[in-house]
């Protein structure tokens, strides 16, 4: 007998099943099941039971969720999908009971996976914060969103943001025009956090005001920074020297994020990644907090997670 799921309105059937069917053609091409929809309910086919109960799980999981007023949306089914294959599907309607931030449209943003609301909790709650993994598992773009939730509330006087400006190394002079358009194409995607949360127009205003500094990591040397949230991204490709003088400028009522992903190192073959070494010192140390993501907190398009373990399994790596 196959599995069924009611629903009591079209609104909740097409919330659940997609634009067009799209949630039911994602969870067939995952699981190997055939769903078929009326409308007022869809019946899940397998000739494994337990995949079908799986897939009127995660269905199930996303009607609750709607039920609480919630829109669902691709990102919603990945990250049940993604939590159901780690086993901790029973915790998805956790993830939105708590809202990070407001972006600067008013839109709520929530964690999507368990790991990132672990990320979330670490980030509040210690000094320094690591969140090492693969692209799309929002390590960076939550740590800016917390950043802008903590300027706003004034827990913070400004934001900092940093990285190895140029793969291997910091070599600027080479690169055409003034230090911000040398800089900016690699923090485009602190950027991209700074907007979604504050808008580009106020986003702007506050780095001519000096309240968010955006700079190439050897601009922090002989700095103390208080009263700050400060993010180093791409943090992989930094030397050992260098992660030691970054860490070095945390002061009184700051907090640090580094970011990194250790796959995706363009150092020197001999030269040691600052990042790994710094986690390999650091993981015992009172106040500091190591999070390590997979391909399953991947929140991009669900064909980017198989991506990423397709790159894996072949020893190759590709860029963020």
């Amino acid at each position: 007998m196959p599995k069924v799921l009611h629903f009591d309105n079209f609104d909740d059937a097409q919330q659940i099943l997609g634009v067009n069917d799209e949630h039911i053609r994602i969870l067939e091409d995952e699981f190997d099941v055939h769903i078929y929809s009326n409308g007022h309910e869809v019946k899940i086919k397998s000739d494994d039971e337990s995949i079908e109960q799986k897939t009127l799980d995660i269905l199930t999981s996303l009607l609750r969720i709607r039920k609480q007023g919630h829109q669902v949306t691709l990102r919603d089914l990945q990250s049940a999908i993604q939590m159901s294959e780690k086993g901790t599907l029973e915790y998805l309607e956790d993830l939105y009971k708590e809202e990070i931030a407001k972006d600067f449209r008013g839109k709520p943003i929530r964690a999507k996976t368990t790991g990132q609301q672990i990320y979330i909790n670490h980030i509040k709650n210690n000094d320094l914060t690591f969140g090492i993994g693969p692209a799309g598992t929002g390590k960076t773009f939550l740590a800016v969103v917390i950043a802008c939730q903590m300027l706003k509330d004034n827990d913070i006087k400004r934001i900092v943001l940093t990285r190895p400006a140029v793969e291997a190394g910091e070599n600027l002079g080479f690169l055409p025009g003034d230090l911000k358009e040398k800089v900016d194409p690699y923090l485009r995607p602190l950027y991209d956090g700074l907007h979604m949360m504050l808008g580009a127009e106020h986003t702007d205003r506050l780095i001519e005001r000096g309240i968010i500094e955006v700079a190439p990591l050897a601009y922090m040397r002989g700095r103390t920074l208080n009263d700050a949230f400060i993010i180093l991204d791409e943090a992989q490709n930094t030397t050992t020297m260098q992660m030691k003088m970054f860490l070095t400028r945390l002061g009184f009522g700051s907090k640090m994020v580094v970011t990194g992903d250790e796959t995706q190192i363009d150092l020197p073959s001999k030269t040691r990644s600052g990042l790994i070494e710094s986690v390999d010192k650091l993981k015992d140390v009172r106040g500091v907090k190591i999070n390590h993501f997979t391909d399953q907190d991947v929140v991009r398009h669900p064909l980017v997670s198989r991506i990423i373990r397709a790159y894996e399994a072949g020893d190759i790596h590709v860029n963020d």
